[in-house]
């Protein structure tokens, strides 16, 4: 395959049909094409030619995005984003030639599950992604908030007495209001400013990141509705090594972009999948929009 941004743009982005004939066609130009990709799966002995499915795809192990540049092609990036990190830890990193093959494959995902953009106005509560120059969700969410044309910035660092006389004042709109946010926060405001928002669209995404206890995603959500009167909490789940995001209403079950599809792998074999339903296993990403670094990551 030899793509350009252009026919990348039309081949992932707007054409729907046959995700596998896709993946298939991504997997040999990237194994052409990327030198990191290409080394891993020499060095793991894959015959290409014999890659005539997805499930025969080998998939590069997240940790290399803390390790190696992975870039498909050659070019300079616009940006690299990075993950949020603890003490001790190292970063992952993900080279972007084109911001926004990001931000257009990023809205695609969003305007799949929830309609046009322009229906919406959102507010973020992002700080532990706020106090970084280069994350990748604050990117996403303010494109969001330029293409809904809401006409102002919404991001509150610490600001709760901002963001809830803001939500006081444009509820009363005719447009929804999305307020996206990272867990530990959208906790610190429900306590600090318990009221009856039940016509606000709260979307977590994260963790506590190391600011309060972990609970798991139902506690999060029971809490939130019962000291903020929301009739249901979504999720966003997204990665800083991924181009493509899932939602979940409030049923917990997380939906993809059709860019993207999760596969399972059995926990003691790398290379073999999981059959029977319900059974626990490792974690296989194909996402067609990281068609410039790799779109096979477990």
């Amino acid at each position: 395959m030899n793509l350009n941004i252009t026919n990348v743009n039309e081949f992932f982005l707007k054409e729907n049909s046959d995700f596998e004939r896709k993946a298939l066609e991504t997997f040999h130009y990237q194994a052409a094409s990327n030198e990191l990709y290409k080394a891993y799966l020499k060095a793991i002995k894959t015959d290409i030619k014999a890659v005539d499915h997805i499930c025969k795809i080998p998939f590069l192990p997240i940790s290399f995005f803390k390790t190696h540049t992975i870039i498909t092609g050659s070019f300079e990036p616009e940006i690299v984003y990075e993950s949020s990190k603890t003490t001790g830890q190292t970063s992952s990193k993900h080279w972007v030639r084109s911001k926004d093959f990001y931000y257009k494959s990023a809205l695609l995902g969003f305007e799949e599950k929830y309609g046009s953009i322009k229906n919406y106005i959102f507010l973020a509560l992002l700080p532990s992604y706020l106090e970084r120059n280069n994350a990748s969700l604050v990117a996403m969410v303010a494109n969001f908030m330029q293409e809904s044309e809401q006409g102002f910035e919404g991001f509150y660092l610490n600001d709760f007495q901002g963001l809830f006389d803001q939500l006081k004042a444009i509820l009363k709109g005719d447009k929804k209001v999305i307020l996206i946010g990272v867990s530990f926060a959208l906790l610190d405001f429900a306590e600090q400013f318990p009221a009856d928002f039940s016509e606000l669209i709260v979307m977590e995404t994260g963790g506590m990141k190391g600011r309060r206890e972990e609970w798991i995603r139902d506690r999060i959500h029971t809490y939130m509705m019962e000291h903020m009167g929301f009739k249901q909490v979504a999720s966003e789940y997204g990665m800083t090594e991924l181009f493509s995001q899932a939602y979940s209403f409030s049923d917990g079950i997380f939906v993809p972009a059709k860019t993207m599809r999760v596969l399972l792998r059995e926990v003691n074999d790398p290379f073999s999948l999981v059959k029977t339903p319900g059974k626990v296993g490792g974690i296989k990403v194909i996402d067609l929009a990281n068609i410039e670094s790799c779109s096979f990551v477990e």
